[in-house]
């Protein structure tokens, strides 16, 4: 792996950067093609009709920047974050709602305006023509996710039937291919028009299978991911090793994680993002988990030699994004994985680490991060106790500076419990740290 200096991108734009203006340039020249096609279609039946059919174009492309944003694209993923991206998604997610709710309220009220009858008798009307009729089920299954989705209900839910009921959202975009497909005047406005929306609804089903399932799937095929060893690291924390073939070719970096499924020990739609704790160097990988729930608490009894089914690897919080030669590592908990996989691979340099656990019992991989940063000439902060208890926050930007008094001058990478995380994040903006030196991952999937 390349050392700190070779890491350090010096000036010019940032991956990330780069990938958010293709991004945005990609959204741009699209709403511009559909507002040139909405304007050379011509009129609705009526006024309401007109402007109903300006949310139905636009509902389109939003449904296609929701299959974009989700289909896991590698180039897209490692330079921008899962985590962002899912978060994108939920709010172009709520504004497809609101944007579907609006179509469907305005083509009912303009044919109930055209036919001089009551909008309920034009609703019953309008289900019982087959394009319309799928439009309406479309959007009837929108809002079932948008409503399962909101934070109060999501928080009560298992992340498997979640995740489960979050999947009709596929249904939901084969229901409104097929009814954008039969109205006809969409779809065949001009030669262009029907070139553009197949173009455009192949290449967002064809991004989401090939990313969410015929590259995991070859993946798996092709490595033949086992579990090679159990270790328990302490009484609530334990380390699986997995080797497979041709780990070479993987292309995995140290801060990087994957969704790991243990099938036959586990049901197969049970899966867990758990980060990379060690550099991959290909022969092998290693996740280590703190049992926090029923399947990582389960992971040391998982039989050596049993298949592991491995998406990933995933996330932009890897040294790609490294302004710096110097580095300021936060991790809280069991964040210290993917930092200690970050800290495997640098090279000797200016490197800083702030630990955050309760006691110094719960620091999780302490004795290898205290060998690692010995190894590199960096210092290590191992901050104990409990938020409150007296003295001052400990990742208040007073508390950083005193810490890491050229903070400002380093990159920094950050990964733990959300709250420490916002906690950190207010302190880098309230120190000024520039935000393309700071990079954060947040836990979770949803």
């Amino acid at each position: 792996m390349a050392a700190v200096d070779n890491a350090v991108r010096r000036g010019g734009v940032s991956p990330g950067e780069a990938a958010r203006w293709a991004m945005w340039t990609f959204v741009v020249v699209n709403v511009v093609i559909v507002e040139a096609l909405f304007l050379g279609a011509g009129p609705g039946k009526n006024g309401v009709l007109t402007v109903a059919k300006f949310f139905g174009v636009h509902a389109a492309l939003l449904m296609f920047f929701q299959l974009l944003l989700v289909a896991r694209l590698p180039w897209l993923d490692r330079r921008i974050g899962m985590d962002r991206l899912t978060v994108w998604h939920r709010w172009v997610g709520f504004l497809l709602v609101w944007t579907v709710l609006t179509h469907a309220t305005l083509v009912v009220l303009g044919y109930a305006t055209l036919d001089d009858a009551s909008m309920g008798k034009t609703f019953i009307a309008l289900s019982g023509v087959p394009a319309s009729l799928l439009g309406i089920l479309a959007a009837a299954v929108l809002l079932v996710i948008a409503v399962v989705s909101t934070r109060s209900l999501r928080r009560r839910l298992r992340y498997e039937v979640w995740h489960g009921l979050h999947l009709l959202l596929y249904v939901a975009l084969g229901l409104a291919f097929v009814h954008q497909l039969l109205e006809t005047k969409t779809f065949t406005s001009s030669a262009f028009a029907t070139a553009y929306w197949w173009v455009l609804w192949l290449f967002a089903f064809g991004a989401l299978l090939a990313g969410r399932a015929a590259l995991p799937l070859w993946r798996n095929a092709y490595h033949r991911f086992r579990v090679a060893a159990v270790v328990p690291e302490s009484d609530h924390v334990v380390s699986v090793y997995v080797t497979g073939r041709h780990l070479g070719k993987l292309p995995a970096r140290a801060g990087q994680f994957c969704i790991w499924r243990f099938p036959g020990h586990n049901p197969w739609w049970t899966a867990n993002p758990f980060s990379l704790s060690a550099t991959p160097d290909g022969q092998g990988l290693r996740l280590t988990a703190k049992a926090a729930g029923s399947t990582s608490a389960g992971l040391r009894n998982v039989p050596v030699g049993s298949r592991v089914f491995v998406e990933g690897p995933y996330g932009a919080f890897t040294s790609l994004h490294r302004t710096r030669p110097g580095a300021l590592l936060i991790a809280g908990g069991v964040g210290i994985t993917p930092v200690r996989a970050l800290l495997e691979e640098q090279g000797t340099g200016d490197i800083v680490v702030l630990y955050r656990v309760r006691g110094e019992a719960d620091a999780v991989l302490l004795d290898e991060v205290r060998e690692l940063v010995a190894l590199r000439g960096g210092r290590l902060h191992l901050l104990t106790g409990r938020t409150g208890e007296g003295g001052a926050p400990p990742f208040g930007p007073d508390s950083l500076h005193r810490l890491v008094p050229d903070i400002t001058e380093r990159d920094v990478y950050v990964c733990g419990p959300p709250a420490m995380t916002t906690a950190v994040l207010s302190g880098l903006r309230d120190l000024k740290v520039p935000a393309r030196q700071v990079h954060a991952e947040r836990f979770g999937l949803a």
